[in-house]
């Protein structure tokens, strides 16, 4: 479960139904534009996003995917990404928290946003284990993560990427930071978007 009191999510969700400002700021439009320009493949069969908020990554990946299953710990939250997707059938939000809550299946995606640094060790190395036994043969991971430390996470971005890149066994074919943002992709599949298509 989310290693950090859940009173600090109650408290966020209080007084705001965007409390980071997804709809509002270009840092994060501009996060989830980089996010779905960096998933090397236009379509997944079933993808799995735990932490989904209110939903607005949740949105932006349902139209690359035939399935998606988003989850969220907190109440409020469940609440918002299932009115967010509405109208978007091929979404399924519920309450659950990675990884004690890990859902049945294989998934082709797994999308890590903004979430495994609010982990403690033990979590985050089973986080990392769930997803290593659930990503199908051709599956993949992205993580992101924002750099910056804060008071409620006690894991570095670095940490945790570091964690799934040494845990999880895939091959990284993506990397990208910045000041603010660490984003990695990780596949069972190794050949790039271009040898996939037949231009390399």
């Amino acid at each position: 479960m989310i290693s950090t009191d859940d009173c600090y999510f109650d408290s966020l969700y209080e007084t705001c139904d965007d409390p980071w400002g997804f709809r509002s700021r270009w840092y994060e439009r501009r996060k989830r534009l980089l996010t779905m320009a960096m998933l090397p493949r236009e379509r997944y069969r079933r993808a799995f996003e735990p932490g989904c908020a209110n939903g607005e990554l949740t949105a932006q990946l349902a139209g690359r995917c035939d399935t998606l299953l988003a989850t969220d710990l907190n109440d409020t939250a469940v609440r918002l990404a299932a009115e967010r997707v509405a109208a978007l059938p091929q979404v399924r939000v519920e309450r659950g928290g990675v990884p004690h809550d890990w859902p049945a299946g294989e998934f082709d995606l797994i999308v890590v946003s903004e979430l495994a640094y609010y982990l403690n060790t033990s979590d985050l190395e089973q986080l990392a284990a769930c997803i290593k036994g659930s990503l199908t043969p051709d599956g993949t991971l992205l993580a992101c993560h924002w750099r910056r430390p804060f008071e409620a996470a006690p894991q570095a971005a670095s940490s945790v990427h570091a964690t799934f890149d040494a845990r999880c066994r895939l091959t990284r074919l993506v990397h990208y930071e910045d000041p603010d943002m660490l984003l990695d992709v990780w596949s069972r599949e190794t050949r790039s978007v271009a040898e996939l298509e037949g231009l390399a």
